[in-house]
């Protein structure tokens, strides 16, 4: 059984104020960097073969802050990167509405474009890590992607908003993927109750 852990990129400091990123490469911020510690302290625990990271800062520098923690290989595959928004990368919502009222970006990349490009990227690393556990750092829509693909919509961006420093796990078996959990935020210490 393949097993990939997917978390989502810790904060950045456009998360913060929310600027869309996109492929607009912006480092983690203090918080991020923290919560990728959190993430780092949660997993050591667990028995891991590989990181897989999209190249983009925040997501690299959210993997490399575990792999210090746990000593194991860590790649970049350009699968992963986060979908292009094109011309509102930069924008917050208000100012992306103001624009763009329709919600059509200019250079905007296509779902069905993501979604296969991501998918593509799950099934290389079933392929090259079959039954092995994977640690996968990605993005917001890149993970949701994932999740809408293997849940049929059932779990989609219009329902669900990752938090930053998120696990959700998946996993290869039966000749299928099967969704364990998603969105978890119980290892952050910004959620755990007083």
């Amino acid at each position: 059984m393949t097993s990939i852990c997917i978390i989502r990129h810790g904060e950045t400091d456009w998360n913060a104020i929310g600027k869309l990123q996109g492929r607009t490469d912006i480092p983690l911020n203090e918080t991020g960097i923290f919560q990728a510690e959190e993430c780092a302290e949660f997993v050591k625990d667990f028995q891991w073969d590989v990181i897989v990271t999209s190249p983009l800062k925040r997501a690299k520098q959210t993997a490399e802050i575990i792999q210090r923690k746990i000593d194991i290989p860590l790649i970049e595959m350009e699968e992963f990167v986060e979908k292009g928004f094109g011309k509102v990368e930069g924008l917050t919502l208000q100012e992306r509405v103001a624009a763009y009222p329709d919600g059509n970006y200019p250079d905007e990349e296509s779902d069905l474009s993501i979604t296969a490009r991501v998918m593509a990227g799950i099934q290389k690393i079933n392929e090259a890590y079959k039954d092995k556990k994977v640690l996968l750092v990605a993005h917001g829509v890149v993970i949701n992607m994932i999740l809408d693909s293997l849940s049929n919509g059932e779990i989609s961006s219009a329902k669900t908003r990752l938090i930053n420093a998120c696990i959700s796990n998946i996993s290869f078996q039966e000749e299928k993927w099967k969704i364990k959990d998603y969105n978890q935020v119980t290892h952050l210490s910004k959620y755990l109750e007083v």
